[in-house]
């Protein structure tokens, strides 16, 4: 009988192609861990081109900021004119040390319609400033019998409260209308959207805001209310009695 050897664990590894047990073991975590792969150059950023804001062969020398703020305007959101230049001229310096600044005050007649900023730029000879409404549109008309305001050939957006309201102080051409007198005049004293006087100040607001250019028809008198003075540019229609309630 003959006996023979079986092949020690070692031998049938190696006709297997596998590594033997005595082999050093590699870390899992190197064994596992991928090549370094070289990685793509980043796309250099191009350089930003500078855009002009003047034409070619000029270059700009400083700017010109108009502020449209009369006096009673400045009056209402409490604040004074030369105090409003100081601090602006301050905050030029701060952030410009290099800038030279100039302050004007633009003037114009007691009562002349149109809106602030528009006339400073007027007085100051800003070259794009349009013509004053009256040279170039027929103005505007204020029809108390249609209940409606036209300016130029449009007919202004007004609800029936802000028409209410510009009325009230048509009617009273030269005198001040104090806040409470409107709130009297235009609301039932038992309404649930009765206003107090802070609230007329926002009626006002946005009824200047549909007048456009002739926001000042209706001027901002100081602790007092709101007056309207006739002007040129301005026509009120009205046939048969007052439409006003008294």
């Amino acid at each position: 009988m003959t006996i023979t050897a079986l092949p020690t664990r070692t031998a049938l590894r190696r006709q297997l192609g596998r590594p033997s047990l005595a082999q050093p073991r590699t870390s899992g975590s190197s064994a596992l861990k991928p090549q370094p792969t070289a990685s793509a150059p980043s796309p250099t950023a191009a350089p930003r081109t500078a855009v002009r804001a003047v034409p070619e062969g000029t270059e700009a020398r400083g700017f010109v900021l108009y502020v449209g703020l009369g006096e009673d305007a400045a009056a209402e959101d409490r604040v004074e004119l030369a105090r409003l230049v100081t601090e602006l001229r301050a905050l030029t310096s701060k952030l410009a040390p290099s800038a030279q600044t100039h302050a004007a005050v633009a003037l114009a007649p007691a009562g002349a319609g149109g809106r602030d900023v528009d006339v400073v730029r007027r007085a100051l000879g800003d070259p794009a400033v349009q013509q004053p409404a009256a040279e170039t549109d027929p103005g505007i008309v204020i029809d108390l019998t249609r209940k409606r305001v036209a300016i130029g050939d449009e007919i202004a957006p007004l609800t029936y409260r802000e028409f209410e309201l510009l009325q009230h102080i048509v009617l009273r051409e030269g005198s001040t209308v104090g806040r409470c007198d409107i709130i009297d005049a235009l609301w039932d004293a038992d309404a649930d959207d009765r206003p107090n006087e802070r609230t007329i100040d926002v009626h006002v607001r946005r009824l200047r805001a549909k007048l456009g250019a002739y926001a000042e028809i209706i001027r901002t008198v100081r602790g007092a209310g709101y007056r309207f003075d006739g002007h040129a540019d301005v026509t009120v229609l009205a046939s048969g009695p007052s439409p006003d309630r008294f």
